[in-house]
């Protein structure tokens, strides 16, 4: 669904979702601690999507005026979840407010993972095969 934006003087803006979803999902993997957006999970481990497919781990309602946006984010380990889920909701909202125009009534986190990074991974598993 598109979002209808009505200027009275000069006609429509229409805004898709998944441009909604986009800016959603710019804001979030700007946030410290977010190492992705997850595609879902395959074989029990959270896929995180590049660049090019941040929309994917995005989920937007976009009524005329007001929008509302569930993401999938896959965390840093050792960040603290609480806090990295606050920042995203604040940067998420205001980008999508300032850019759009639109009232974000909700933004849902949903954690699906977390990243470990490779030197972790060699420390913990040295007997993991590369």
């Amino acid at each position: 669904m598109d979002n209808h934006l009505d200027s009275p003087d000069y006609g429509q803006i229409k805004i898709a979702d998944e441009v909604v979803g986009i800016i959603a999902g710019l804001a979030a993997t700007e946030v410290p601690g977010v190492a992705g957006m997850s595609g879902g999970l395959a074989g029990g481990i959270a896929e995180i999507l590049g660049r090019k497919n941040l929309s994917k781990g995005v989920k937007v309602e976009v009524g005329e005026r007001e929008a509302a946006v569930d993401l999938f984010i896959i965390v840093e380990y050792g960040a603290k979840i609480p806090d990295v889920s606050w920042q995203i909701q604040e940067s998420v909202k205001k980008a999508i407010e300032t850019m759009t125009g639109l009232k974000v009534v909700e933004v849902n986190i949903h954690i699906q993972g977390v990243n470990i990074d490779k030197d972790n991974k060699e420390e913990e598993f040295p007997h993991r095969v590369k």
